[in-house]
């Protein structure tokens, strides 16, 4: 796959969920995408948007949120911009549903959905340019958990392996989370290095990894997953 270097790209980053919110655009039609807004960052967001020049297509989401409120609804009521999500996600006020293998475009560049379900039943990567946005299905070194929202490990695992693994090797990975200081791996890296899951581990060790883990809810569950299942729309009043 030819990777055309001048795509516009910024990582922007939460420190409060350790979430990471992706800007990309086509720097000759100005058409974009943003993937994973924080509902507390909408104002920064817009304003990297507006001072790129960006007309934005699409809000797109990983998945339903279960550590912040997403500000996919806020954004769409400000640009026009559609909202997109995976059609197992639960949500219905989405714009676009979009399934395995589905594409959308912005300018020149096509981005692909890949549904890895496993973290949550709707969550959805998205490959484009030879990057793959994971969501919370890959992180750097890591994955995102199975204890709650519609967790398995047995799908997961399938998600990682028979999907995100089968990437070429030089594919970048960005995660939607990272708690350790790192912002991209590749593909080649994940399935040499990563502790919990790489081309060596069997789907039964990482069910008993991923069944020791016994970590905490994240903070804001009770307020986050009600108000992503309506694209974040409890969070904007007053905004």
């Amino acid at each position: 796959m030819k990777n055309e270097e001048n795509m516009i790209f910024r990582q922007l980053f939460d420190p409060e969920t350790s979430t990471y919110t992706y800007v990309l655009a086509d720097p000759e039609t100005m058409e974009g995408v943003i993937i994973d807004p924080v509902i507390e960052k909408v104002d920064r967001d817009l304003q990297v948007i507006k001072e790129l020049g960006l007309k934005l297509l699409y809000t797109i989401e990983t998945h339903v949120h279960a550590d912040h409120v997403t500000a996919s609804g806020n954004i769409r009521k400000k640009t026009g911009a559609k909202s997109v999500i995976g059609p197992d996600s639960g949500v219905d006020c989405a714009d676009i549903y979009l399934g395995d293998d589905e594409t959308l475009k912005f300018g020149k560049y096509t981005i692909r959905a890949l549904s890895t379900p496993g973290h949550t039943n709707g969550c959805t990567s998205y490959h484009v340019n030879g990057k793959v946005f994971s969501g919370d299905t890959l992180f750097v070194r890591g994955t995102g958990r199975t204890d709650f929202q519609q967790g398995s490990s047995e799908k997961l695992f399938k998600s990682v392996t028979e999907k995100l693994f089968s990437l070429p090797p030089s594919t970048l990975i960005y995660p939607g989370h990272d708690y350790k200081g790192q912002s991209v791996s590749t593909i080649e890296e994940e399935k040499k290095y990563n502790p919990r899951i790489n081309s060596e581990t069997t789907l039964e060790k990482f069910v008993t990894i991923m069944d020791q883990l016994k970590l905490p809810d994240p903070k804001k569950i009770h307020e986050a997953v009600p108000a992503n299942l309506v694209c974040g729309a409890k969070a904007e009043l007053g905004r």
